[in-house]
């Protein structure tokens, strides 16, 4: 009898978080470049930690190695690490490891192409800041691309009439910042925290257009970034450059919670795809942040 009643149990908890599942329509990913997640407790940044409390997050979350931007932007969409997708340097435009699989789309398989492929009315959207972005993506699987050509402000007000208009199924926005200000002045400066505000008004943002869209209830907003920094590089294996924020909220998500899952940054694409109900591919490595939600 008790066996039963323990199966019982376990059985309405996956129904009710089938349920809450399913109630998510909508997914948007904010990446911040070069934004560790050192500075989050110091940083002035009023929307980011609204999410935060509103949602469950971690700030020992990390990168793959080496801590640079097209390796982990890849690692983080791709939802495996440089041994498989390839892309093994800063600036990687095509893998210095051949890919262990690629898909029709002639690259390895990302967030993009499993949606497009399980969901093929579903549109999608990417804006990006860094060109670097660019050749790391599925074009031909993503219903709308807008390269933002450096202008992190441009990036987050297209994101938001995007959003608005067009109310994607999934929607990835890169921002640039804070990686420029810490290449140029430095991390863990005035200016990096400064420029943290500024990143945090473009935060807003994206997070206002989703409830002017009429969609918050149906939504789930997940933030991290590629690598933190340290002096004014990174790439290598300080904590500095390896720890970073990750943060999710929305439908589902439990409330002001401190992530206790270890996290790679390749489990950010699996799982964007396990709240969709979308089959991971073979190739991925990454694993569904299970201890966010409900």
């Amino acid at each position: 009898m008790k066996k039963l009643i323990i199966a019982s149990c376990l059985f309405c908890f996956a129904l009710q978080l089938n349920a809450q599942v399913k109630k998510v329509k909508h997914i948007v990913l904010i990446g911040c470049d070069g934004f560790g997640a050192y500075a989050v407790p110091d940083a002035k940044m009023p929307n980011l930690k609204k999410l935060m409390e509103t949602g469950s997050w971690s700030l020992k979350a990390r990168s793959v190695l080496p801590s640079s931007s097209a390796v982990n932007w890849a690692s983080m969409l791709m939802g495996a690490g440089p041994t498989e997708h390839g892309y093994t340097e800063w600036g990687s435009k095509t893998p210095e490891i051949p890919s262990a699989t690629t898909t029709k789309y002639g690259i390895f398989p990302s967030i993009f192409s499993v949606i497009r492929d399980q969901k093929p009315n579903a549109k999608t959207a990417v804006i990006y800041s860094w060109p670097g972005i660019g050749p790391l993506i599925e074009k031909d699987a993503i219903s709308i691309v807008v390269p933002g050509n450096d202008n992190d402000d441009f990036c987050a007000d297209t994101a938001a009439t995007i959003i608005k208009r067009d109310k994607p199924y999934f929607t990835f926005v890169h921002l640039d910042e804070p990686d420029h200000t810490g290449h140029s002045i430095g991390h863990r400066t005035p200016a990096y925290y400064e420029q943290l505000q500024k990143v945090d008004i473009r935060i807003g943002k994206i997070v206002q257009a989703v409830k002017e869209a009429g969609i918050e209830d149906e939504t789930i907003i997940i933030l991290s970034a590629d690598h933190g920094g340290t002096g004014k590089g990174h790439g290598g294996k300080s904590l500095d450059e390896v720890e970073i924020p990750w943060v999710i909220n929305g439908v589902g998500v439990k409330k002001n919670h401190e992530i206790k899952d270890v996290i790679i940054t390749y489990d950010t694409g699996a799982t964007i795809a396990w709240i969709l109900g979308l089959k991971t591919p073979q190739s991925w490595r990454g694993k569904a942040v299970g201890d966010s939600f409900q």
